[in-house]
């Protein structure tokens, strides 16, 4: 016969399979997974002192300095015969630019001047043939040595203006010509400007910086530039910081130099100008994360737990950044794996998850 369990007895049973049924049976194996979950794994490097330099970026084009530029002028009225170069083209030292004819009134005072030093050289023969007969002074003498002199010396001076026929200009040195203000058959009077020239040993890096930044920058500064398209940087060092501001551009110039023949007239470039020297604590870059409000921070690891801490970047070199902050400096900072670490969490490293259990 069956028997039933007193009602006391029954509802005991009851609560204990109710309570019992209510929470998982856990496992050796399931406590180490939760050991798991509840860290993270990392690496880690120390934090190191050092320095890194400060530096600011310009931009600019490489224009000819004063003293390497040069217009070319006609040195007497003239007519242009032909032109042997465009603008654009590299010329070596004394290769011919353009030819200039003389106009008819240049060849009237050639011809004049000619005269006059034919005349004047027989005067002076004659003056010195009567002071050897004592029928001279030596100061005729002196009056027509010096007429001789004057002549040649003008027919000379038209010679080099090309007075005596064709003239062929020549570049002066190696250089770029940067314009050509004639064309052939052109009149040009004394002093027109023929055409430009820019020497190639006398580039510099023309930039410009807002006041703020120029306010860093020094004359004899280090750059690193690098022309737009280019992949190795020039090295050159800051020639000249201007105090006042370009009103056509709104910044303060400043002018770079750089190697000869490393750049073409015109062609654009970015220049790094290193400004000092910052002592920080240095980090691979990718230690450095930025919280939702785009603030810098890293995350140490302090006694196996993780501990955010806010930063300012003073510097990056080389995949390397110095930062700065209340730091633990005997504390390591986190590197992979450093974006799922929070305040308090526990770390567990890479060099620590390969030794073996105690």
């Amino acid at each position: 016969m069956a028997r039933h369990l007193p009602l006391s007895t029954a509802c005991m049973g009851l609560v204990a399979w109710l309570t019992l049924s209510s929470f998982p049976v856990v496992s050796p194996a399931d406590d180490d997974e939760s050991a798991a979950a509840a860290s993270a794994l990392t690496t880690v490097v120390p934090l190191q002192k050092g320095s890194l330099p400060t530096t600011v970026v310009v931009y600019g084009s490489a224009q000819a300095s004063a003293h390497a530029r040069q217009t070319i002028m006609a040195p007497a009225s003239a007519e242009v015969g032909s032109i042997s170069v465009r603008v654009g083209d590299r010329v070596r030292a004394g290769a011919p630019l353009l030819t200039l004819t003389p106009t008819p009134s240049s060849v009237a005072s050639y011809t004049q001047a000619k005269s006059a030093l034919s005349v004047a050289t027989q005067a002076l023969a004659r003056t010195r043939a009567l002071l050897q007969q004592h029928l001279a002074t030596a100061q005729q003498l002196e009056d027509a040595e010096k007429a001789e002199g004057d002549a040649r010396a003008n027919l000379e001076a038209l010679q080099a203006q090309g007075a005596g026929g064709m003239l062929t200009v020549r570049a002066p040195y190696a250089a770029s010509v940067t314009a050509v203000s004639v064309s052939v058959g052109t009149m040009v009077s004394q002093g027109n400007p023929l055409l430009e020239l820019v020497s190639s040993q006398g580039l510099i890096l023309q930039a410009g910086a807002v006041p703020q930044v120029a306010s860093t920058i020094s004359v004899g500064n280090d750059a690193s530039i690098t022309p737009i398209g280019a992949t190795q940087p020039l090295q050159g060092k800051v020639l000249m910081r201007g105090d006042v501001i370009d009103p056509a551009t709104g910044l303060v110039p400043i002018e770079l130099s750089f190697p000869a023949n490393a750049m073409l007239p015109g062609q654009q470039a970015i220049a790094t100008v290193t400004t000092g020297q910052v002592q920080a604590y240095l980090v691979p870059h990718a230690a450095v994360l930025l919280n939702d409000e785009g603030n810098p921070y890293v995350v140490q690891v302090i006694g196996g737990v993780a501990k955010k801490v806010d930063v300012q970047v003073l510097g990056t070199q080389d995949g390397r950044d110095g930062i700065s902050g209340a730091l633990n400096a005997s504390a390591p900072v986190a590197l992979s794996g450093n974006y799922q670490l929070e305040d308090g969490m526990k770390v567990r490293t890479a060099q620590d998850a390969g030794r073996p259990a105690q």
